[in-house]
Formats: structure tokens, sequence, C-alpha cells
């Protein structure tokens, strides 16, 4: 550290050249937001000034603008289906060069020994992953996740320099009413002075105090511009969030004025690798923001300083003196079109692709990674949802690329006293099977995927991840529960009982060892597989069928227990008295 320092202000100093000075570039002041002009003189990874140098190295920026790298605020890795590694080799190119992870998801399969792979595998690659600890494994207190972590067993993890702090907060009854374990965590978060992420779903001001009091500082869950402004005038960070299924951010850009931007940042969240690699991360995040009429330094300002203070990363975003030389040559501000991609002031992605090696993930890996699909067999006798009372039942309605769910009370088709699926009516069964230790399977009915025939499967179910599936036939849906099966998790679309396409995900049943290039051929071929059954492309199917079990967004959810309103919080029949 001595000589680092030494040399860093030995070349701030002009006493000794710089290892690397970009010239004729236009700075993108975050500070300011303004446009400044001069060398970028770097030493060590290091900016060391802007002005006038001399360097060993020099790099013609050939009048491009030089602005910061970009920060993802909170991103569940896990969903891109690829792990750290091969993640980075993704959004690089797309000017990520930090994300704050929530390792959440393989946590829910695989407890400590998930999250010791997301630390171990972001070692691989040069974009820097800061992780926040999962808070609430299972997401609930009443679902069946592969793991329950306490905070003791959290406790460790913060001695890695990487964590952050506690990740989003979702359980908020065991909140509100002191559950011990809850506290406990909150404590070890306080104790060790580190930050505390929200979630507040559907939740009221009232809430909002419950969770500020709780020194929780961030809420990605926002949906409108009044509950932004409720976070924020309560001392919150809001994450604007803008992925493959919850995309929020033109609905809540109102909210944004001069008095209070600096509250905002980005986030994906959640986002299949298919759209991070065509349509990119955050800074897909910016491009919207700007064609929706925001200043184009203050979208960038949002995507990289505030990013950088709201989780105290003191030495990123920003292009100046002292901080780390993380920056992107940009064509053109108003497209956001990036060139060149530097991490630590090294190349390592220029016009669309990484230019470093790929570095693939350990071969062996720990028994709960793999074979993490434990269920037994599942036939059609198992998916019958009895109606014994009459036709009306509680069925849970898409809403298109939202989160949220609606909760109808309609008229079925019943046949010899069970659901019968009505392609016409657009009313599919929905089934959830416990995937950990084979303890049950959940039934119900949704109204929204639109598919003429067949069924889907997949074992990314949020947050306990169990094998959740849709379908117009119960041969179809035993089918590709079957599939899932032998295939030791992934996704798979069944027509007439054949596989009409499928992809393995073999690490915890969310990620795959493959090459991104192969999990983009997947994916294609998944899409194709969704159009002969009949999806209308308007909504992506699995990453929708995947927050169907999530019991702590409203309205209506489906776990392996049964059909869970979340409102009331309370599990309820599928028949309607």
């Amino acid at each position: 550290m001595h000589s680092t320092l030494h040399n860093q202000i030995a070349a701030a100093a002009k006493q000794t050249k710089a290892d690397l000075v970009i010239q004729n570039g236009k700075i993108v002041n975050v500070f300011t937001r303004e446009i400044i002009e001069g060398d970028l003189a770097i030493a060590e990874g290091m900016i060391v000034g802007i002005g006038r140098y001399e360097g060993e190295k020099t790099i013609d920026a050939e009048g491009r603008y030089i602005c910061p790298g970009l920060i993802d605020g909170h991103v569940h890795i896990e969903s891109s289906m690829v792990p750290p590694s091969e993640f980075a080799r993704v959004v690089l190119p797309h000017g990520v060069t930090t994300v704050i992870a929530d390792p959440h998801e393989i946590a829910n399969v695989a407890g400590v020994c998930g999250i010791q792979f997301m630390l171990d595998e972001a070692k691989r690659t040069p974009l820097d992953v800061y992780m926040m600890l999962p808070s609430c494994v299972p997401a609930a207190s009443f679902e069946h996740a592969g793991a329950v972590l306490s905070a003791a067993e959290l406790a460790p993890f913060f001695n890695d320099e990487r964590v952050l702090g506690l990740a989003e907060v979702m359980d908020y009854p065991s909140l509100r009413e002191q559950h011990p374990s809850m506290l406990d965590k909150l404590a070890l978060a306080a104790n060790a002075n580190r930050l505390i992420d929200g979630h507040l779903a559907g939740l009221d001001a009232d809430a909002v105090n419950v969770y500020r009091s709780a020194r929780i500082h961030t809420d990605h869950e926002c949906v409108t511009p009044d509950e932004a402004l409720e976070r924020v005038r309560r001392g919150m960070y809001v994450l604007i969030r803008q992925g493959s299924v919850a995309k929020d951010l033109k609905k809540l850009l109102p909210a944004i004025h001069e008095h209070n931007a600096r509250r905002f940042l980005f986030c994906t969240d959640d986002k299949h690798l298919d759209d991070l690699w065509f349509e990119g991360s955050v800074d897909h995040n910016v491009r919207l923001a700007i064609q929706a009429g925001l200043d184009p330094l203050l979208a960038i300002q949002m995507a990289t300083l505030n990013a950088a203070e709201c989780y105290r990363l003191p030495t990123k975003g920003a292009v100046a003196p002292g901080y780390d030389a993380d920056f992107l040559f940009v064509d053109d501000l108003e497209t956001l079109n990036i060139t060149h991609v530097f991490k630590a002031g090294r190349l390592v992605a220029q016009h669309g692709q990484t230019v470093f090696p790929a570095e693939r993930s350990a071969e062996s890996l720990e028994q709960p990674l793999l074979h993490s699909i434990r269920c037994q067999a599942v036939d059609e006798t198992d998916l019958r949802i009895p109606m014994k009372r009459g036709t009306k039942a509680h069925v849970i309605e898409i809403i298109p690329n939202h989160l949220h769910t609606n909760h109808l009370i309609t008229d079925v088709d019943v046949q010899e006293g069970a659901f019968c699926p009505s392609i016409e009516r657009d009313l599919l069964k929905l089934i959830v099977v416990e995937r950990h230790r084979g303890l049950g399977i959940g039934l119900g009915i949704v109204r929204g995927f639109g598919f003429k025939a067949g069924a889907i499967a997949s074992s990314i179910a949020h947050d306990s991840h169990h094998i959740i599936a849709a379908g117009t036939n119960d041969r179809d849906l035993a089918a590709a529960i079957e599939q899932l099966r032998r295939q030791h998790g992934g996704l798979a679309v069944i027509k007439d009982g054949a596989v009409l396409a499928s992809l393995p995900l073999e690490i915890g049943g969310l990620m795959t060892r493959k090459d991104y290039t192969e999990v983009l051929s997947g994916l294609k071929q998944i899409d194709k597989a969704l159009k002969a059954i009949g999806a209308n492309g308007s909504f992506n199917p699995f990453i929708t069928l995947s927050f169907l079990a999530l019991p702590v967004i409203p309205e209506l959810k489906l776990t392996d227990q049964g059909l869970f309103d979340v409102n009331k919080w309370e599990f309820i029949p599928v028949e309607a008295v």
C-alpha cells in the first residue's frame, strides 16, 4: 500500500510519468454535471490527475466522452443463469464495471455454500462484485427453502471486504412484529456499521416508517411516483428498476426533480441473459431515462455517483483524482453508445466484446450445488384440483411485465369434480413442486399466459426455487416436471408429451457452467418453442412464471403449500365459496 500511494502521488505531482494518459477526451463531471477537458492521468489503477500529463502509455480518446463506469445498485446474478465469471463477460461491454449483488437465489437452494460459491466466482473476473448478504432465507417463515440462514451463519461473511451489508428485507410481518431472528440479522448489520436494503412491495407510508426505524435505507420495489416520493421524503434511496419482468422506470421518472435527484439510482434486479446481451444492463436504464426526457448528465450521475454514495463506495462513480480508473468511452451522450470500457485503467471491453480471457467455473462443485432437484416423480393424478362446491375459483391473473398479480374470483370449467384448463378462456393449471425435500405439491389456476397447447416448467421459482410449471393439460405438465428432474433443473417446454426445447441449469437449478454464447443459443431455442405453444412475445413467460411463487409481492401467489393471499397474509383454497 505504501509503495502504491507513493507512486500515485508522484504521478499526480508530475514527478514521474503516469502509467497511462488518456488524451483528447471530453470528461463527464458527475459532481457539477458539466463536460470538462484535459488529459486523464492514471497510476496504479487510480485516476491521479486531470490537466496536462505525460504517460508511459497514451491513448487518444478521439473526442469521445469519458464517462464513469456504471453501477448496478441491486442485481441477482443468478437470474442471468450464469455465474459471476461469465456474467461479467456480458455486462462489462455494456459499461457496467461494478454491481451490488444479492445471492439470495443460490442461498435459498444451498445456504452458506451458495454464498461462498458466488464470492469465489467473483474473484475470477475484473468486474467489481460487491455483495449484500441474504436477509430472508427463506423469504417468509412458512416457506420451504433449501436452507434457513441465521445471523450466526451470516456473521463470518462480514469479514470479507466485498460484503457491504444485509440484502433486501422482504419479510415485513417478521420485521413489524420484531421477530427475534430478524432482529438478530438487523443488529448484526448495524453493529458492523453495514448497510441494509429494503423490499417494500405494495406497502404504505406507515410501513416505510417501520423500515426506516430498522435502519433500512433503500427500496427497489416502487411502482408509482407517490411511492417513490414517500420513501425519499423519509430518507431512503430509491432504486429505479428495469429488469426482464419489472419495468418500472418510465412510471417512476416523474418523481425525480432537481431537489431530490441525488436520492435515486438504477438497478436491474432480475434480468435474463438474452435481455442483458441484446438490450443491456443499467446502460439500458440510462438510455430509457434520456429518451423519456431526463437530462443525460443527470441520468449518468444516477448510474454512477449516486449509486456509489448510496453503497459507500468512496472510490467509485466519478472520473476524478482519487477515484478508481473505471471509465468508458462514449460516442454520444444521447444514445450512450459505448465503444471502450476500462477497469482499473485496463481495457476490458471494446465495441461490444470483452478483451480478457474467459474464466470457467470450477469443474468440481460441492454437492449442495449439484443434483439439487430432490423431489419424487409426479404423475397426472397428483395434479388434480378438486372442485366440490361449484365452478368459482380464486385465480392468479398475470400483469404483463409486472411482478404484482391480480386476485380474481371467476367461473372455471369443471369436469368430473375437478378443474379443467380452458384455452379459450386462458385459464391454465399452475403447479409448484417442492424440490428440496420432496415435501408436497401446490396447485392453482393462472390467467394471462395465452398458451394454446403444451406446458412449461422451470426450477427458477423465486425465492425458494421449487419446480414451477404452467400448462394446458396434465400430461404435458407431468412431462415438463419429469424433464427437469432428469436434467437436474433448468427450463423445459413440452407439447404433446415431447420436449420442444430445454436448457439444463446444473448449478443449483439456477445457473450453468456453459459459455454465455451457448446459453444464448439455448434461450433462442426456448423462445422458438414458446411460440410453438402460443406465447405472443409481449412478455417473457419463463421470467413471469418464476415470480408466481414469491409470496411477498401482492396479490395472489402459489407456493408448494398452496394458494397464498399476500394482502391477507394467509393461505386460501383454490375453490371460492
